[in-house]
């Protein structure tokens, strides 16, 4: 599995809909799209949540960011991460 970084914005329509039911929505949006949501955080910021979720690959995880778009109103930016020990390995070389 892939460590993806989810960083998430409400639009002011969304922002009027924040519930925990959309909080289990959107963990049941992720495991569709073969995903796992590892943790969620809401912030303060440029962006409102920050998930980090786990996928087999870059395809799984676009699919979750578009339909958690579609079905509940976020937009989220999918990052790709890798831990630093593995990315010292992979720049090193």
């Amino acid at each position: 599995m892939t460590t993806f970084i989810m960083k998430g914005k409400y639009s002011s329509e969304s922002v009027k809909k924040i519930s925990k039911g959309r909080t289990v929505n959107a963990v049941q949006i992720i495991k569709q799209s073969k995903g796992k949501l590892v943790a969620a955080y809401a912030v303060m910021g440029e962006d409102d949540l920050l998930f980090i979720t786990e996928f087999p690959g870059v395809a799984e995880a676009m699919k979750a960011s578009i339909n958690l778009n579609k079905k509940l109103g976020i937009s989220f930016a999918t990052l790709p991460a890798v831990k630093v020990d593995e990315f010292d390995k992979i720049a090193g070389k």
